[in-house]
């Protein structure tokens, strides 16, 4: 598989991901009314970017390989972030998020699985510049650090929004160089895809460097943690 520069991110040329619905507050391809209403009481930021228009869906449904509709999902985040930069400064830029909705399956492979890798890319590359990724499983049960129950996704998807430097940090204890670099973030216009290789593959085997160690036991070397076990 082949890869262009596109808009400052790598894209593959065999897309497998089908542009379902272009990026719109009120999607008519997935209903996510009441799920988001539900979400609003978890998060103080959800209700006023909804009441603005500022919370936005695009909606793609998966058309190929694991590693094709990986590679997909990770151009359509770096698009979705290329084109926050330049608006979080302004006014209510803080409220804006576009959302990256995964629908259809691939066989024997979980969603879960398909967003990993690109997620943990992409929060890599963008952390530092104060661009926040999520990622959300459709009818999987989840809760937050303190242990209450989220409201269960309708559907997969990773959330993409201006990072809450006073905030965010703590959803990434597992990864503590991440957290310190969200914590003092600042977008000072780099090209984040300056040093990154072209290829999917060797993007994902470049992002490996930021997994943490997994401590074992004294008889075992030490592995790198997989993005999938890894919290938002």
């Amino acid at each position: 598989m082949t890869s262009t520069r596109t808009d400052g991110a790598s894209r593959p040329t065999a897309g497998a991901l089908r542009l379902v619905e272009a990026s719109t507050d009120r999607p008519k391809s997935i209903d996510i009314t009441g799920y988001v209403e539900r979400m609003m009481a978890h998060c103080p930021y959800l209700s006023p970017s909804i009441e603005r228009g500022l919370t936005t869906w695009t909606v793609y449904r998966a058309d190929g390989s694991a590693d094709a509709v990986e590679a997909g999902l990770f151009h359509a985040g770096a698009q979705a972030a290329e084109w926050l930069r330049p608006l979080i400064h302004r006014p209510y830029g803080f409220l804006r998020c576009e959302n990256v909705v995964l629908l259809g399956a691939v066989p024997d492979v979980r969603h879960r699985d398909l967003l990993a890798w690109p997620h943990w890319a992409l929060k890599n590359l963008y952390g530092p510049v104060g661009v926040m990724f999520g990622k959300f499983y459709a009818d999987e049960e989840e809760a937050t650090r303190a242990g209450e129950p989220l409201p269960v996704a309708p559907v997969s998807y990773l959330p993409v929004r201006a990072a809450i430097r006073r905030r965010d940090p703590q959803f990434l204890r597992a990864t503590p160089d991440l957290a310190a670099a969200l914590s003092v973030a600042d977008d000072d216009g780099r090209d984040v895809f300056e040093q990154l290789p072209d290829e999917w593959q060797e993007i994902r085997t470049w992002t490996q460097r930021f997994l943490p160690p997994v401590k074992q036991s004294a008889s075992s070397r030490s592995t790198s943690a997989s993005p999938s076990l890894l919290g938002s």
